[in-house]
């Protein structure tokens, strides 16, 4: 026979308590607050959203047609992407520019428009899909839209001759919203 405690039946009842509540749920992503140039067209509904964390890399180039002249240059993403609950769901990567599922569908993109975002951090961004490699998750997604994006700019260590070729890994987030033609 097991014997209770008024503390121990005190604990059993908060435990079930909090079990039974529930998360209210997420609302839907709106776009209402974004610029015109990165919003989905109308037709398209959001398939699924992710949210990212990882690097961007940038290497030290000289400037097209601009002799003496070096630039910091986008290279390429590496990064997790989630799920609104958390879970780690699959990865961004390129080039190309690829987000693929742990389903194994992937998708890439060519991107339409982008707009500025806050002080620091890597401008709001539309892509316009190419169709889905793999049956899953990106299969039919029509457009993706980067918006909250944190950091992931170009270094601001200076970029000259004697540093052409250097590469800088800067960390970065975003939420990814992908679209499918409805």
């Amino acid at each position: 026979m097991q014997i209770r405690t008024p503390l121990s039946l005190l604990a059993i009842a908060s435990l079930a308590a909090c079990a039974s509540m529930s998360t209210p749920p997420m609302a839907p992503f709106s776009q209402m607050s974004l610029p015109d140039a990165v919003k989905v067209p109308a037709g398209h509904t959001v398939a699924m959203e992710t949210a990212a964390a990882g690097d961007i890399t940038y290497e030290c180039r000289a400037k097209k047609d601009m002799a003496g002249q070096f630039e910091w240059v986008f290279v390429g993403p590496d990064a997790g992407l989630k799920n609104r609950s958390g879970k780690i769901i699959g990865k961004y990567y390129g080039p190309p520019a690829t987000w693929e599922n742990n389903d194994g569908s992937k998708v890439s993109g060519a991107q339409v428009a982008v707009a500025p975002a806050g002080a620091g951090a890597i401008p709001m961004q539309l892509v316009k899909a190419n169709p889905a490699m793999g049956a899953g998750a990106m299969q039919g997604v029509t457009y993706i839209q980067r918006v909250n994006t944190q950091g992931g700019v170009a270094p601001a260590s200076a970029c000259e001759a004697g540093s052409m070729g250097q590469k800088q890994v800067v960390k970065y987030q975003a939420d990814y919203i992908f679209w499918r033609a409805v």
